[in-house]
């Protein structure tokens, strides 16, 4: 069953000057969507993407995030499409070196959660707007004006930004986004199949020369998810993210010729960022996710602090939107989530920086993000 719409098409009630006005459709909006509605307040959830993606992006769901699907309704319905444990198996110049069993979380596909929470939130009355392009956000003491690209304006009580790390939503607000970066990419990754590869592991093989290739089964598909160092050119730049270019890396560092990627429908590049907005409330706009932070992949918690934040953005708005509490519960999102933001990038950084370090080391893996 599709629960996907168009904009301003769909279903169920519409608010045309909402209480809260979404703008982002990935698992942080898509949270705070449910948790809004499912308590009567009026929610529109705008996405500049056409339509829905099936890309495995963040992959890992942690016990913090379980606790808000609970409360959403939902926590069942992620845990059918995801699987609890995985197995490293670590290679290393080719060879077979040991298995280390991971526990604690889920291992599910960004775009299976989106899929659960849209069903969720239609169930609730409400759609995602897709082909929805926030252009410009104005604010005066009765609400925010916002602008898209086709013209439309809509009128609410309040906006969320929940757009990503290229926000659209804090670059219309001026937030400065401080930090720092890497221009080139640290990582590719992509979603391929793999025929022949056992689905039984999370397959990690590194170099005594450097680099490496991993390959993670993505459940309910018959996709692996893969990230490696990217491959260079004579000059020393990095190569885009091919299927060509996975294969060879692939052949290099796993050794095991009878194994032929295949069907990529994700190609990527990750850069190492670590920043953060220096304010997230700006009025009656607010930022939360990746539209707030950034940083390093190691221990899979983009995902979950996303999740977290639209938890706590949807306590406070809540409060101010029932009459229970002012502006204080505005000001209490920002008091809450700017340290953690700020904890979060310094610990991620920390775990990236042991996941490289480990992996120089026979046996050793990933599980080094998570110590």
């Amino acid at each position: 069953m599709t629960t996907d719409t168009k904009r301003g098409a769909g279903p169920g009630r519409r608010a045309e000057a909402p209480d809260v006005l979404i703008v982002g459709a990935g698992p942080t909006g898509l949270t705070l969507a449910c948790d809004l509605a499912r308590q009567g307040i009026a929610v529109r959830v705008l996405e500049r993407r056409t339509a829905p993606h099936r890309e495995s992006r963040g992959k890992g769901l942690q016990a913090g995030s379980f606790d808000v699907f609970e409360d959403l309704g939902v926590a069942e319905a992620v845990k059918a499409r995801g699987s609890e444990g995985v197995v490293l198996r670590k290679y290393f110049d080719g060879e077979h070196i040991k298995d280390t069993a991971v526990d604690g979380g889920l291992l599910i596909g960004q775009w299976q959660v989106e899929e659960v929470l849209r069903d969720r939130l239609a169930e609730l009355g409400v759609r995602v707007e897709y082909g929805s392009r926030l252009t410009g956000i104005a604010q005066d003491a009765a609400g925010v004006r916002a602008d898209l690209e086709d013209g439309t304006v809509i009128r609410a009580g309040y906006l969320a930004g929940c757009d990503g790390g290229h926000s659209t939503t804090r670059g219309l607000l001026g937030i400065p986004f401080e930090g720092s970066g890497e221009e080139e990419p640290a990582m590719v990754l992509g979603d391929v199949r793999a025929p022949g590869l056992s689905r039984e592991f999370w397959h990690q093989w590194f170099s005594s020369e450097g680099g490496g290739i991993l390959l993670c089964p993505m459940p309910g598909t018959d996709t692996f998810q893969l990230q490696a160092p990217p491959e260079s050119d004579e000059r020393g730049e990095s190569l885009p993210p091919s299927l060509e270019s996975f294969q060879r890396l692939f052949d290099r560092h796993a050794r095991m010729s009878g194994i032929r990627l295949a069907e990529p429908t994700w190609l990527s590049s990750w850069r190492v960022n670590v920043r953060m907005a220096t304010r997230i409330r700006e009025g009656r706009a607010f930022l939360a996710g990746d539209a707030a932070h950034v940083h390093p992949i190691a221990g899979g918690l983009g995902m979950n602090t996303g999740i977290q934040d639209a938890a706590a953005l949807g306590r406070s708005l809540t409060a101010a939107l029932s009459g229970s509490a002012g502006e204080e519960a505005l000001d209490a999102y920002q008091a809450e989530r700017l340290p953690v933001a700020a904890d979060l990038l310094a610990d991620t950084a920390q775990r990236y920086e042991r996941v490289v370090a480990a992996v120089r080391e026979p046996g050793r893996g990933t599980e080094a993000g998570l110590e």
